[in-house]
């Protein structure tokens, strides 16, 4: 019979490597504070409220001795720091949930009613719309670029790649509780051309992006759009280092030097709406490249491994922005390899394969770009 037991497995595989980090519950973090105050989560707010008024009968009936050393081990990797004993209740409440709701679904896997895995990872103590808000942070809007790439003959083209292998991808960086994630698959696919035009990898900064493309529409922590960012980079003549100008996880004011740009772009590319095959050549030919997707569902919040391919996404509703790096087949089926930007404890070391050839799933080819140095 499936229990907790292979969510466990799942869990302590992904962290048997990482050393034990500090936790308490005396101090709160600043996230905490914006957890019980900020507007934008009223909805969530309501709820977490409600449970705290009856934090000892929630935690009575949610309590599973069982889960007392994972829960620990959770807190413990992942330094999760509660304001309050109630808030710690509370999450817990929240996390044990999202187990049963995990393991439910890994349960169907086991018995091949999905092609993928959830798993336990840092963000598994939020709710469904508190993460949302805080780590779905992309805007689109209707594209400006004049350039558009488009092919729809494949068969020329090699049948899996993977440019992680090839040098053109930085490692894996997490946004934190600030929607950014437009800025990093702005870096991303920046980093790549950057790489192929010069043979070196630099870390290029996020933080840069959040803090001086507000003149071109992007709300810094609040959500932007990737082209957006281009746009502002080649205005500004380029864009700093990571280690110059690194990431804070929150606005702040521009301290962009021109002076100290590692590189600046001429233009960018969009790819044929909605096109699979163009932005396979486009993956292919070109690099790493910078798509939106449908990132709300909790299946997605909670991938752990396997090919993604879930009914309760589409290709209009765009909320996340990622970095297509690759491609390939496993087991008779097509993927795209994806880097998030959720940090290493999400899905595969920081990665997802997403299902090609599925309808575009979740949206993956609808906004496609990438820029030109």
């Amino acid at each position: 019979m499936y229990d907790y037991n292979l969510s466990l497995i799942l869990f302590r595989y992904s962290f048997q490597q990482r050393s034990t980090v500090r936790t308490c519950y005396k101090e709160g973090t600043a996230f905490d504070s914006v957890f019980w105050l900020s507007v934008k989560m009223n909805v969530a707010i309501v709820f977490l409220v409600l449970v705290a008024l009856h934090t000892t009968c929630a935690y009575i009936l949610s309590n599973n001795k069982s889960l007392d050393d994972i829960w620990i081990e959770f807190k413990k990797v992942h330094n999760k720091c509660y304001e309050s004993k109630d808030l710690e209740i509370t999450r817990r409440f929240i996390w044990e949930r999202n187990l049963q709701r995990i393991n439910e679904h890994n349960h169907l896997t086991a018995v091949g009613q999905h092609s993928y895995w959830l798993g336990i990872n840092e963000y598994s103590d939020m709710l469904d719309d508190e993460f949302r808000a805080f780590m779905n942070g992309l805007r689109p809007q209707k594209r400006n670029s004049t350039l558009l790439f488009s092919g729809t003959n494949v068969n020329d083209l090699p049948k899996e790649i993977d440019w992680r292998k090839k040098g053109y991808v930085t490692e894996v960086k997490n946004q934190k509780k600030c929607g950014s994630c437009w800025a990093f698959a702005a870096t991303g696919a920046l980093e790549g051309q950057y790489f192929k035009k010069t043979g070196k990898l630099v870390s290029l900064s996020e933080q840069n992006l959040i803090d001086c493309t507000d003149a071109c529409g992007n709300n810094g922590c609040e959500g932007g759009l990737v082209e957006r960012a281009y746009q502002c980079i080649q205005k500004e003549g380029g864009i700093d280092s990571e280690a110059n100008y690194p990431y804070e996880a929150k606005d702040d004011k521009c301290r962009y030097n021109r002076k100290a740009a590692i590189t600046s772009l001429s233009n960018y590319v969009d790819i044929t709406h909605f096109d699979e095959d163009a932005l396979q050549k486009a993956v292919a030919t070109v690099g790493p490249i910078s798509v939106a997707i449908d990132a709300h569902d909790f299946t997605f919040a909670q991938y752990k491994s396997g090919i993604y391919e879930s009914t309760e996404c589409n290709d209009i509703t765009l909320d996340h922005g990622v970095l297509v790096v690759g491609y390939g087949t496993e087991n008779g089926k097509d993927y795209w390899l994806v880097k998030n930007s959720w940090g290493p404890s999400w899905g595969m070391n920081g990665y997802i394969k997403m299902a090609r050839n599925a309808g575009n799933m979740c949206g993956i080819a609808t906004l496609a770009s990438y820029p030109i140095l």
